[in-house]
């Protein structure tokens, strides 16, 4: 049985035989750059080098790549999917291309992994009025010995890569490996296209031959190769496997939750989807806290989905019958065990990631309690109903629909995500009026943003002193950023008074005291440099462009106001500023803390 670390390991030796360097991984949490909140493949992170730029490793890369996709959330639980997986992938920017290519995954596939050179198939692109059949690599193919009938011409649907939506962009036909599970074919016709689930996709290799214009293709000066082979489907089809759940990356864990539930794998259904629902999400939380750019549970973002992850395990945790906190020895397993070695930074930061996976379940431990009260009270209330109806009219339509109200009533005073309650309906044969609580949700918004004018950038009132404290936190944040080396520090919050100023900002541990005297003098350092504090008033997309931070996006008009404070901070903001910064006084920091997951608070002074 071949393992994940032996598979990762003869993936990089094997590329790095045929002159390539390895990059290793880059971090999962998208940069913003390719507007995902994730790193979904292994070739996005590469996009610019794939665009032209030179790669100061080279022109021919390998690495395996963790990646996240959330979109099919609801499909974890069966036997293929995942949230977490890694592609195994190898570049040539502008160097080899097809003859190469298609020898190389031949090699790759039949020497190191052993498949049967007479039962492998491929397919290539069968052409279109764009762009001509890949005549050339299904010559290369049939040189090396793959079998006339076993290479087959798909549609663009299948064996063409590019970017839906962009001009300009490098794209091309592909060439897919598949193989089949067994020599049983379901009739006559049982090929790669059938559904039987015969045949497996191995891996693939796109060649980016082409630009993408508007109206059609030209044919690019420097030619790329971007191939991609799931290492978890991989791992799964060399060990002869039908479920992911079996390979070593999860054995360990499922092993754990069968003894802490005294439950079979596999015996029973909702019991084995359980199992693997804690074990894939558990996995994902420890790979995204764990990252370099680690992020923690929130309510926005890529927090957002990390705190829906952690809930849902938690919450099929009570189903299997264990306490949540058996999460944290699954963490363990995958720090310790499987990813040890190709994940080090996991192993630094273990106390840290199983920290925040204790503080969710404790938060959400409280929640799910008092919501899963009102949940049963919602459906009590309307079986009563549809009982009471029938009795009264044979021909009465069961209502089975949860209202809006009541599903925003369970996210506003209960905490409980959309996505959640949805769930928690589809199990009782219900289903919830997703408009009516997006209509809801937004006349919730409307009134809190009518309310928050009265307090218009943290402030409780506005006077000289307010005015200055606001611009205070203005340099405060400015020079957490400088003095941390960390240019995502943001603001989470504020309240300004005539006394004092407290900003919340994120941060994953307590400052300390040096770092706390730096912001301080940095602060100071700036005050006494007597800046001048300007205004101008232009398009967010200029303020953007001009460098301007800024968190509450979609609160913005046509028109924002643009504080600037020299050259140290710009910001978008719609309160009250000093003219200068030395109206402001000595700066002092009163108290650094915790104010919740990910998030520090910072309270401060200012004397005159």
């Amino acid at each position: 049985m071949i393992t994940s670390k032996e598979l990762r390991e003869k993936w990089i030796k094997f590329y790095e035989s045929k002159g390539h360097v390895n990059i290793g991984a880059v971090s999962l949490i998208g940069d913003g750059t390719t507007g995902v909140m994730f790193n979904v493949a292994g070739m996005q992170p590469l996009m610019p080098y794939l665009l032209g730029k030179k790669h100061p490793a080279g022109t021919r890369l390998c690495n395996v790549q963790g990646c996240v996709r959330t979109v099919d959330i609801d499909s974890v639980g069966d036997a293929t999917h995942f949230t977490f997986f890694e592609m195994m992938g190898n570049w040539s920017l502008g160097d080899y291309f097809k003859k190469e290519k298609t020898a190389w995954s031949f090699e790759l596939l039949t020497k190191v992994f052993g498949f049967d050179k007479e039962k492998i198939c491929s397919t290539v692109f069968e052409g279109n009025a764009a762009a001509p059949r890949d005549e050339e690599t299904a010559s290369y193919l049939k040189e090396l010995g793959i079998k006339e009938e076993n290479i087959f011409y798909l549609d663009k649907s299948n064996n063409w890569w590019e970017l839906e939506g962009t001009v300009g962009t490098p794209c091309g036909p592909d060439n897919e490996w598949f193989y089949p599970r067994h020599d049983n074919p379901c009739s006559d016709h049982c090929d790669v296209n059938c559904d039987c689930g015969r045949y497996v996709e191995i891996g693939n290799d796109v060649y980016m031959q082409y630009k993408k214009l508007e109206g059609g293709y030209e044919e690019l000066e420097n030619k790329n190769v971007d191939t991609g082979f799931g290492l978890d489907r991989l791992l799964l089809f060399l060990n002869g496997l039908d479920d992911g759940y079996k390979t070593d990356l999860f054995a360990g864990a499922i092993a754990h939750l069968e003894n802490a539930s005294n439950k079979k794998y596999g015996a029973v259904e909702s019991d084995t989807k359980a199992m693997r629902i804690i074990a894939d999400h558990t996995r994902t939380a420890v790979m995204l806290i764990g990252d370099v750019n680690g992020i923690t549970p929130s309510n926005t973002g890529a927090g957002y989905i990390l705190r829906r992850l952690l809930r849902r395990a938690i919450r099929y945790s009570k189903n299997l019958g264990i306490d949540a906190t058996e999460m944290c020895e699954v963490a363990k397993i995958f720090i310790e065990k499987i990813y040890d070695e190709a994940y080090p930074l996991l192993v630094e930061k273990e106390a840290y990631i199983l920290d925040e996976i204790t503080k969710e379940i404790k938060k959400f431990e409280v929640t799910l309690a008092g919501g899963m009260k009102e949940f049963e009270k919602i459906v009590g209330g309307m079986q009563r109903k549809n009982e009471f109806m029938k009795q009264k009219d044979a021909n009465y339509v069961e209502e089975t629909e949860i209202s809006g109200k009541q599903a925003f009533r369970l996210y506003d005073t209960f905490g409980y995500p959309l996505e959640l309650t949805i769930e928690l309906a589809s199990e009782r044969g219900l289903t919830v009026d997703e408009k009516g609580f997006n209509e809801a949700f937004k006349a919730h918004q409307e009134l809190s943003k009518a309310q928050a004018q009265a307090a218009k950038g943290g402030l409780t009132e506005r006077n000289e002193a307010t005015t200055n404290y606001h611009t205070a936190t203005h340099i405060l944040l400015a020079a957490l950023r400088k003095v941390l080396n960390d240019e995502t520090v943001m603001q989470k919050g504020s309240n300004i008074t005539s006394e004092r100023l407290r900003v919340d900002f994120n941060f994953s541990r307590p400052l300390t005291p040096e770092e706390i005297k730096g912001v301080e003098d940095e602060v100071n350092a700036v005050i006494a440099s007597s800046i001048p504090v300007t205004c101008e008033e232009m398009s967010v997309e200029a303020a953007r462009n001009a460098g301007a931070i800024g968190v509450f996006g979609d609160r913005y008009g046509e028109l924002v106001k643009v504080y600037s404070i020299g050259t140290y901070s710009k910001e978008i903001c719609g309160g009250p500023h000093a003219t200068n910064t030395n109206e402001l006084g000595k700066f002092k920091i009163q108290k650094e803390q915790s104010s919740s997951a990910g998030v520090r608070r910072i309270k401060a002074v200012l004397v005159k």
